[in-house]
């Protein structure tokens, strides 16, 4: 409940600031001149170019951790996580958004301790890979700095297995079909008209990440 709830409340902001963004100014008093950032903004528009974006990043840490069964009679240690890896191709058809398709690959592992003993009994492990639509509402910003809303919802596959202290598996589980969700804010900075890189913080598969940015026109 309380993750619909924030998936709901991140997409209504995200279709207030893209309705804002469409809603036209009021009028200005007769004689006074536009302000500098609608002279930025409405310039930026002129010399937009449709664009083909590419982002390869590192997430961490990897909140797919809550994938991973609960069993009755024991408790789970820390978690510990290899990425997510993640990747976006984005097709940027305005100055202010773009669509495209994200995917990630992570791995997590967690000990499990009896209640009774305390001591650890067994172990479980899971690799998922997600697929998700990519939703990007661009910020004012220049050339080079480029400050951003992500959205990306899709589906989580992947397969857990679990075992004794002798890294034998007694039990798997193909079926992880599951929501997958990514809400951030981030800024990509160019140091070229084509490559830079990115940082962002958010909540979904991770709270923070960082990478490489490239852009095709």
């Amino acid at each position: 409940m309380r993750k619909s709830l924030l998936l709901l409340t991140i997409l209504s902001v995200y279709a207030l600031s893209t309705f804002a963004q469409y809603y036209p100014p009021p009028p200005r008093p007769y004689g006074m001149p536009p302000h500098r950032g609608m002279h930025q903004q409405r310039q930026q528009r002129i010399d937009f170019k449709p664009s083909v974006n590419l982002s390869i990043g590192y997430g961490f840490p990897n909140l797919d951790y809550y994938l991973l069964d609960e069993f009755y009679g024991y408790y789970h240690g820390s978690a510990s996580y290899t990425g997510p890896i993640s990747g976006s191709l984005d097709y940027k058809f305005s100055p202010m958004m773009s669509i495209g398709i994200m995917a990630s690959y992570g791995k997590v592992s967690r000990p499990y301790y009896s209640f009774d003993t305390n001591i650890k009994t067994f172990s479980g492990s899971m690799n998922n890979t997600s697929i998700m639509l990519n939703f990007m509402r661009y910020l004012p910003g220049s050339k080079n700095v480029n400050p951003y809303f992500r959205t990306a919802i899709g589906v989580n596959t992947g397969r857990s297995e679990y075992s004794d202290l002798n890294d034998q598996p007694f039990f798997a589980n193909d079926d992880h079909t599951t929501l997958a969700y990514q809400a951030s804010i981030g800024v990509q900075l160019y140091v070229s008209n084509t490559a830079g890189f990115f940082v962002e913080a958010g909540y979904g598969k991770y709270i923070i990440a960082g990478g490489l940015s490239f852009k095709f026109q």
